[in-house]
């Protein structure tokens, strides 16, 4: 891609990111808090797609990090009275040292007996937090103190979104985002050519993991509430690859278009059909699957509508 390119995607990012500053003061309470949504599964969806689509580690885990991140800001700001931006980052380095710890074990796995061994790392974490009540008052939840969030967190929840698009745009477009990607297609060729497959993976999957768990802490804020089954629901995860599959999974904006739409047309169908919203979304899902395996972005490049370069 050239220079120029670059310029102008990046310039893009900034023009949207200030058009999303400006909108709080003009939307109703309602409409802020999916504006905030969107922005969260963005940021969940490209973390999503650090590890499962520029590696090919396809992880049913990542809800844990979320959780974790959830769980450092409740805990630090209910018990500990913290103000809660600080949190944030204890939550990021929390999520690291935990990926550290599950990751180096279980990316010797590959397929499907990742995707279960990570499976298994969020439910286990899950019955932690169930269980340990000294810390995570078990399961009655965390109550934070009561106040008006939604600004703070529709903020904070902008500048993660935009860190993360600039994190994954930079990965996708240096020599460690193309050595996960020969990690990707063929990992025992990429040994041989001198990559260290378990250096490169464990830091993509360290880098995925923290991004969740900073947007867990700001959701846990606004929502001034969290349990277990709240903040580890296996279907946030399933959520991630979902948006990263529908728009494209292994590129840049893919994972943003997917969350954007799949995140809109959640609520519009539980709006519009709230006695049969899941069958609409799960039909909706299943259409976009068989028509568009590539998802959005490979469906306009194989159409010729825009170039691989304006989109990767």
């Amino acid at each position: 891609m050239e220079r120029h390119e670059h310029v102008r995607n990046l310039i893009l990012f900034g023009v949207a990111g200030l058009a999303l500053a400006a909108l709080p003061n003009v939307l109703s309470v309602y409409l802020r808090s999916f504006v905030l949504f969107t922005m969260m599964y963005v940021v969940l969806a490209l973390s999503w797609n650090i590890i499962s689509g520029f590696t090919g580690y396809t992880s049913f885990g990542h809800v844990a990090f979320y959780g974790i991140g959830a769980y450092a800001c409740a805990i630090l700001v209910s018990d500990y009275k913290w103000h809660w931006l600080p949190t944030l980052g204890v939550a990021a380095v929390l999520a690291a040292v935990v990926g550290v710890a599950i990751g180096y074990p279980v990316l010797r796995l590959k397929g499907p007996y990742f995707a279960i061994a990570m499976l298994g790392a969020a439910e286990g974490t899950r019955v932690v937090a169930t269980v340990w009540d000294s810390l995570t008052h078990g399961g009655l939840g965390i109550s934070l103190p009561s106040a008006e969030t939604s600004f703070e967190t529709y903020y904070a929840m902008l500048v993660l979104m935009l860190v993360t698009t600039v994190v994954a745009y930079v990965v996708g477009h240096s020599r460690f985002g193309i050595r996960l990607n020969a990690i990707r297609e063929d990992e025992v060729a990429a040994e041989a050519l001198g990559i260290n497959a378990t250096l490169y993976k464990l830091a993509a999957f360290t880098l995925s993991a923290m991004f969740p768990a900073v947007a867990g802490g700001i959701q846990a804020y606004k929502v001034l509430y969290i349990d277990p089954p709240s903040v580890f629901f296996v279907q946030i995860t399933i959520a991630m690859a979902l948006m990263s599959m529908l728009g494209g999974k292994g590129t840049v904006i893919g994972p943003i278009v997917g969350a954007v739409i799949l995140y809109t047309a959640q609520e519009l169908t539980w709006v519009n059909f709230p006695t049969a919203h899941l069958i609409a979304y799960g039909l909706f899902i299943v259409l976009v699957a068989r028509f568009m395996p590539r998802g959005l972005v490979g469906f306009a490049i194989d159409r010729g509508w825009v170039r691989k370069g304006m989109v990767h």
